[in-house]
């Protein structure tokens, strides 16, 4: 049993979350007659050498702040989408690992890590570097998911890399405090990946905060019900994508998510 530092079994509440999220998601998305392989014993061969070599996993990493306080806001939409890879591919995030609530699984054939980084946002780096370094997987094959304010609400982008201004593009204004908070945050990933910033990431579109809002509460607020209706579609788009990426690649992920019809779309 994991218990957190207030006697909180977080296997327990990542899977309850899951389940009350996502009641009803789709079974036709999951994997249901994949034969699971443990990660040592899976290999492929290499034309110039008959041994095998183990293949390395792929780290999914979902972005956001823990805490009852951030539950359900804009600002973790990256741990929401990471619920529902884990809720689709039958995957528990049930121990907790690295600073994070963390499992293993298979997405088709293909071995993956789920982590949803317990620390705060500025910090998170400290998480993903430290299972990046243990497993010793290729930056290529880390996929970090998180929100973004400048696409347009419940749109995806598949990017291949970037920089620490890559998570959110704002505009810079001096005055900004959501601005230097993101920054900080990609920052500290790139940080603990010695500088790279060649890694994949998934962004999902918040929207702007309307009229004269102050961005800060806006990232930190909870979704309407149409929002959340939306949203709840853009995550089975988003685990699609992430199918596609880890079985087929990068540039058919990609053109899935270009060409992924949002919920109004799909319903006319």
């Amino acid at each position: 049993m994991n218990v957190g530092c207030c006697g909180v079994n977080f296997g327990s509440l990542s899977s309850s979350i899951a389940a009350l999220r996502f009641p009803n998601w789709p079974r036709s998305l999951s994997f249901s007659s994949r034969t699971l392989i443990p990660f040592s014993s899976l290999s492929t061969p290499t034309p110039m050498d008959s041994s095998p070599r183990p293949v390395k996993p792929w780290l999914l990493v979902g972005l956001g702040n823990p805490g009852k306080k951030y539950n359900g806001t804009r600002h973790n939409v990256g741990f929401e989408m990471v619920d529902a890879i884990a809720e689709a591919e039958g995957i528990s995030i049930s121990s907790v690992s690295f600073k994070s609530l963390f499992g293993k699984g298979f997405i088709g054939n293909v071995p993956v890590m789920l982590a949803k980084p317990q620390t705060f946002m500025n910090v998170s780096g400290e998480s993903v570097g430290a299972i990046v370094s243990y497993y010793k997987i290729p930056l290529k094959q880390v996929l970090v998911i998180f929100d973004d304010l400048d696409l347009p609400f419940a749109k995806l982008r598949l990017l291949p890399k970037g920089g620490h201004g890559g998570h959110n593009g704002y505009e810079y204004r001096a005055f900004d405090r959501i601005f230097e908070m993101l920054v900080a945050w990609m920052r500290s990933v790139i940080d603990h990946f010695k500088g790279s910033r060649d890694f994949p990431r998934l962004r999902i579109g918040i929207g702007r905060p309307p009229g004269k809002m102050d961005t800060a509460n806006f990232v930190l607020s909870p979704f309407s019900k149409r929002e959340r209706e939306e949203l709840d579609f853009t995550f089975q788009n988003g685990v699609e994508a992430v199918r596609i990426l880890l079985l087929e690649g990068f540039n058919k992920s990609a053109s899935f998510v270009n060409t992924a019809k949002s919920l109004e779309q799909h319903s006319q």
